[in-house]
């Protein structure tokens, strides 16, 4: 009996630690992607369109080239709220690319 209750803990404990090395690999290999993309921002007064609705979620060319028309038109954007006055822009596209934009 007390060498099966050494046995089942003996697994119990190589079992934990491949647990928590699996855990711990998964962790690391996603860090390097989360980082590239919170690293890759766009600056709303210099990106072009292709750069717009490549890097930011919910802007297709349209919507790229509504921004690019709006900062010719407006000037250089003063602040990422005022992304809002761009047409077809909503506030959850802009909470969706708020960390990916910047100026």
């Amino acid at each position: 009996m007390r060498k099966s209750i050494i046995s089942l803990f003996l697994a119990s404990a190589l079992l934990g630690a491949s647990v928590s090395t699996f855990a711990t690999e998964q962790t690391t290999a996603a860090q390097p992607v989360a980082e590239a993309q919170a690293s890759t921002v766009l600056n709303l007064n210099t990106a072009d369109a292709e750069a717009l609705s490549k890097g930011l979620i919910g802007i297709g060319a349209a919507k790229a080239q509504a921004i690019v028309d709006y900062r010719e038109a407006h000037g250089p954007f003063t602040s990422v709220d005022q992304l809002l006055e761009v047409k077809g822009i909503g506030v959850s596209i802009l909470e969706k690319n708020r960390a990916r934009i910047g100026l």
